[in-house]
């Protein structure tokens, strides 16, 4: 139990963090593209009450941690009247893509953290070790967001990106695929087809961990 609560502890800052951001790259880019439905909602903040979703944000992380695979869920999607986009086609693919943007921003941001704190803390400062795991749970779950979130299936941010390129006979058919989505993402979660997507991003975060970390010595 000590180890469970300890876990949970050291990847929630990061978590909460990125699927508010996330959520609020969302809303802001709607609005910057004419649609103030999740402003008015009171959804473009990073307050996380604003976002959390019960099941996706509370207690499948709580289950995931439970079972020794790490934090991750979502949180509660943003609302966006698409009839109020003047450009409808570039405001969807934005919109979508913000969420992801969201997260790379600050697996960037995470990335240079921890590599300052390895660099420049000593490491017998008595909060090292716990902000270097916060750090590191921060950069690995801002990763695997914008990776998955990046999936063209939908109702995934990328199916709504790769859409809009689609006459709409073939948009509807395509958005039809959300009712095999719990298959989708079951078999994603049961494969090690998710490592494989995964696989990628990770070099390229290591890579850029390791350019800082070259900067900074």
């Amino acid at each position: 139990m000590e180890d469970f609560i300890l876990r949970v502890c050291l990847a929630l800052p990061g978590f909460v963090l990125a699927i508010s951001f996330h959520e609020f790259a969302h809303a802001w880019a709607a609005f910057k593209y004419g649609d103030d439905t999740a402003c008015r909602a009171g959804r473009m903040t990073i307050n996380p009450a604003a976002h959390y979703d019960l099941f996706g944000t509370i207690i499948l992380p709580l289950i995931l941690a439970g079972l020794g695979m790490g934090i991750f869920g979502y949180a509660k999607p943003v609302p966006v009247n698409s009839r109020n986009f003047k450009n409808y086609k570039k405001a969807i693919f934005w919109v979508s893509f913000a969420g992801p943007l969201a997260n790379i921003i600050l697996f960037i941001i995470s990335a240079f953290l921890l590599t300052l704190m390895i660099t420049q803390v000593p490491q017998d400062f008595y909060l090292y070790d716990p902000f270097v795991q916060m750090l590191r749970s921060s950069v690995f779950i801002n990763i695997l967001l914008a990776v998955f979130n990046l999936i063209p299936f939908p109702p995934l941010d990328g199916s709504r990106m790769v859409s809009i390129f689609m006459n709409y006979d073939m948009a509807r058919k395509y958005e039809g695929l959300q009712r095999f989505s719990i298959i989708f993402f079951l078999i994603l979660w049961q494969t090690n087809l998710l490592g494989y997507l995964m696989r990628p991003a990770l070099y390229l975060g290591s890579d850029i961990i390791s350019l800082f970390y070259n900067m900074l010595v």
